[in-house]
């Protein structure tokens, strides 16, 4: 049997016409992807995967094209698809000649020099809110420390919601203006 034979057959779901295509590509496919990979096990899972996939599309196949390229293209496909599901995990091994070691992941934690500017600047914050009369500093600290909302704040104050976003709004353009000096 021919190669275009055998992919006509294929077409048509003549199940020796698979056969004889998976025998006479098997090993350029699995060659090509042990190149590769290295690694014996993920190249023939990719085989597997790339006659699988090819069988499926057969449908789909040029004839202007040979039908080895096809199936390399689809080959380096998987490939790829197999790298780019390694590095989107958060924590992937990494073997090395002195064994297992796993990549680092970035703390976010803040380290003790931004604690300390984080502390300073509250400070100089505080100072400045300080600099404010008592009822914008009485604004400010309900909402933006102590968390209250208009309404906690309209009831805290005894005052309508519409006085009090006033109050803040004036409060916050004060002391920004503080903070620019």
């Amino acid at each position: 049997m021919e190669v275009n034979e055998a992919i006509n057959k294929a077409k048509q779901n003549d199940q020796k016409a698979f056969n004889f295509l998976l025998d006479t590509h098997w090993d350029y496919v699995y060659g090509f992807q042990l190149k590769r990979l290295e690694n014996e096990n993920d190249a023939e899972d990719i085989t597997i995967q790339t006659f699988s996939k090819a069988f499926d599309k057969i449908a789909s196949y040029n004839d202007a094209y040979a039908f080895k390229t096809w199936l390399i293209t689809i080959s380096k496909n998987l490939h790829i698809d197999l790298i780019r599901k390694e590095t989107t995990s958060i924590l992937k091994q990494h073997t090395t000649r002195s064994g297992d070691e796993a990549y680092k992941i970035l703390d976010d934690s803040p380290s003790i020099e931004d604690k300390l500017i984080t502390e300073q600047n509250l400070a100089k914050l505080l100072r400045d809110i300080k600099r404010l009369k008592p009822h914008y500093q009485e604004v400010i600290q309900l909402r933006y420390f102590q968390e209250f909302s208009y309404k906690q704040m309209a009831l805290e104050l005894d005052e309508p919601i519409t006085n009090i976003k006033v109050k803040l709004l004036r409060a916050k353009k004060l002391l920004a203006e503080i903070i620019k000096s």
